[in-house]
């Protein structure tokens, strides 16, 4: 099964975008004279994920961690009827014409009472003891992601419809589906028979499929489907709408009148950013982008005529440092004398690490020491302590809550970032644990106390950026 679109458009919008989706009707969508040649995957309205699942910052449990945990006698039934109230509050501030808040009320009615007898029947079945219910949460999981951007799909399809656009909802989720299909079958199949000229398909942002994306890309998965579904259909351009303009630093911390939008850059420095827990679009989904060769450009959506910041693959201006972002970290050291010339402790470092799934950010070593700055819950690092100090009875293992702040660049040759960045540092007062930069030049990171973090990246903005979001030019 194949699809023959030709110079046409990829497009994602967030959930924040996607709540305030009637701003965006003409401004994006150019309903009073629309625009087709273009595929719009959205995610879900902002919240109904964190509800389903779990809050993505706060841990507040949601539907699904109701479920796995029973922490209380039926909470998930209270947590998806949540949902159900809050889905029905979004699309009513949406939707005006009562037969389309209708169509959308029978919608979550069929999916919210389809998932409630999904997981009685679930709970029922893992009652008889031969059945574990452990070993049917990842295909839970899957299920319940799917629901918000079926929602949020269909009701911006009878969104566009009433305002004279040809909108098409294409639902990638599996609902009622039978079939296993890998992600490439599965949007293919979504897509077969669409007339770009013509129509424009609004899909879903969770892709049901055989390789389960929940299970291999947890919260990323619509960006992931997003670029899929840019590669496969070889598209012009992939294009994210967000709520704000890829800068070069957080403008609360710099000023706004001191920040620069990148407007070009390239794919190093969006894995950078990723590494730096600000994802331009998730490394995955980069990835993807990158080997079909689409450019992925970042748009301001409600700034439709800024043409937003491009990345792609084109060499970089010499000497030009782009972006400066920090992430609070746990630094976990250990130190025992007798590594010297010993193989393997890193490696059984980095497989209790792994086997706990926390993310490093970076890592240093020399004879003895081998430092590795994580990106987990100081409760996580306690096990990892624990389980180390079992391998390595003799070794010091010491936890120290910090910061990684980082200047990145496409090309950072001549800018002398280290020599530069340590003496701006001194100069205000900021002490530095460690600073390290690697052979690519595309980033030189500084390790600080947690409490210096916004002061260091503000510091290090003046000196690279200058304080009239111009940036500093090479340094002979």
């Amino acid at each position: 099964m194949t699809v023959d679109f030709k110079n046409h458009t990829v497009e994602k919008i967030g959930g924040t975008s996607m709540s305030r989706l009637d701003e965006l009707l003409d401004p994006l969508f150019k309903a009073s004279e629309p625009d087709y040649g273009r595929i719009f995957v959205v995610s879900a309205f902002g919240g109904i994920t964190d509800a389903l699942l779990e809050h993505k910052k706060t841990g507040e449990k949601g539907v699904y961690a109701e479920f796995a945990n029973e922490t209380e006698e039926h909470g998930w039934m209270a947590a998806l009827s949540k949902v159900d109230k809050a889905m029905r509050e979004a699309h009513e501030r949406l939707l005006e014409h009562k037969a389309d808040r209708q169509d959308a009320d029978d919608f979550v009615r069929d999916r919210i009472e389809g998932a409630r007898n999904c997981l009685i029947d679930l709970h029922r079945l893992c009652s008889y003891g031969h059945f574990r219910l452990s070993s049917h949460m990842a295909e839970t999981r899957e299920l319940l992601s799917g629901l918000g951007e079926a929602h949020s799909a269909f009701v911006t399809t009878k969104l566009l419809n009433r305002n004279g656009v040809n909108a098409r909802f294409v639902d990638l989720s599996g609902w009622r589906d039978d079939r296993v299909m890998s992600l490439e079958e599965r949007i293919l199949d979504g897509l077969d028979e669409i007339d770009l000229d013509s129509e424009m398909p609004i899909v879903t942002g969770y892709a049901q499929c055989a390789e389960g994306l929940m299970n291999k890309f947890d919260r990323g998965y619509s960006e992931v489907t997003f670029s899929q579904i840019a590669a496969l259909t070889k598209a012009r351009e992939a294009i994210i709408h967000k709520e704000f303009h890829l800068s070069s630093a957080d403008p609360k911390l710099v000023g706004a009148e001191n920040v620069r939008k990148l407007g070009h850059t390239n794919y190093d420095v969006a894995d950078q950013l990723s590494n730096m827990g600000m994802e331009a679009i998730h490394p995955t989904a980069a990835k993807a982008l990158r080997q079909a060769q689409v450019p992925l450009r970042i748009t301001n959506a409600f700034e439709p005529e800024d043409p937003g910041t491009l990345i792609d693959e084109e060499e970089a201006e010499k000497g030009v440092a782009e972006i400066v972002c920090g992430v609070d970290v746990y630094a976990l050291e250990l130190f025992e004398q007798d590594m010297v010339g010993v193989k393997g402790y890193d490696a059984s470092t980095l497989e209790v690490l792994t086997d706990h799934g926390l993310r490093i950010v970076s890592k240093t070593s020399n004879a003895n020491t081998i430092t590795h700055y994580v990106d987990a819950p100081l409760s996580a690092l306690r096990t990892v302590e624990q389980e180390l100090k079992e391998i390595y009875p003799s070794s010091e293992i010491n936890i120290r809550s910090s910061a990684i702040v980082s200047v990145i660049g496409r090309d950072l040759r001549g800018l002398h970032v280290l020599e530069r960045g340590l003496g701006a540092l001194r100069e205000d007062g900021v002490d530095v644990i460690s600073a390290h930069q690697t052979t690519r030049t595309v980033d030189a990171q500084f390790v600080v106390d947690r409490d210096d973090r916004d002061r260091c990246i503000k510091a290090l903005h003046d000196t690279f950026m200058g304080k009239d979001g111009q940036a500093a030019k090479l340094v002979a």
